[in-house]
């Protein structure tokens, strides 16, 4: 839960999946990049266009996952090695994405491209599926979770009903408890403001 010090807690990722084709001496890339929570959801939109697109000679792609931009995965998928997860990865890290997988299907058109080829092509349709996506800035989020007496409602609910905060769960009674919600470059700010109230306790 605690902010990573001297990292923000704001990351980019796309708002919906986009398309685009690149041709190349009769082959064809077809690009696709489609917002993804996790590397499940990212695995399971791979497998969803190897299944569409069965009859390409290739499908290869790459995801980043999560807003420290720390899980991420390729595939050359029967290419030369490095010659199209990479440059799609590349692609993703250019623009400083996450929460996204891009996938290329390659329908072979007879004249073989080489490498160097391949890697421009791989990276030119996974860079031309990006441009032409709506790019959204989104904020990490982390929650406390906390308990207090009834007394302490009024301080309680300043801090809830401040713009930096958003209640997810309350209950009011006796003892009451509630869960809020921040980006995480406030969360120690609002930690140490819940703990300066009285009788309020954090719950793990």
């Amino acid at each position: 839960m605690h902010k990573i010090t001297g990292m923000s807690d704001i990351f980019y990722t796309i708002e919906s999946t986009s398309e685009a084709i690149y041709r190349e001496k009769m082959s064809r890339f077809l690009a696709f990049a489609v917002p993804v929570k996790s590397a499940d959801e990212a695995r399971q939109v791979i497998k969803d266009y190897q299944n569409k697109f069965h009859d390409a000679r290739h499908v290869c792609w790459a995801y980043m996952i999560g807003p420290q931009r720390l899980e991420f995965q390729l595939n050359d998928n029967g290419e030369p090695s490095g010659t199209a997860g990479k440059p799609i990865l590349g692609q993703i890290n250019s623009f400083n994405l996450t929460d996204i997988v891009i996938i290329v299907v390659r329908y072979f058109g007879g004249i073989k491209l080489g490498t160097s080829g391949l890697i421009v092509a791989y990276r030119e349709a996974a860079k031309m599926a990006i441009e032409e996506a709506s790019i959204v800035e989104c904020h990490d989020m982390a929650q406390i979770s906390f308990t207090f007496p009834y007394m302490s409602m009024n301080d309680v609910m300043k801090i809830g009903k401040s713009g930096d905060v958003r209640i997810v769960e309350q209950q009011f009674d006796n003892s009451c408890s509630m869960t809020i919600e921040m980006r995480r470059d406030f969360f120690d700010s609002i930690r140490q403001r819940l703990l300066s109230i009285d009788g309020v306790t954090l719950v793990d």
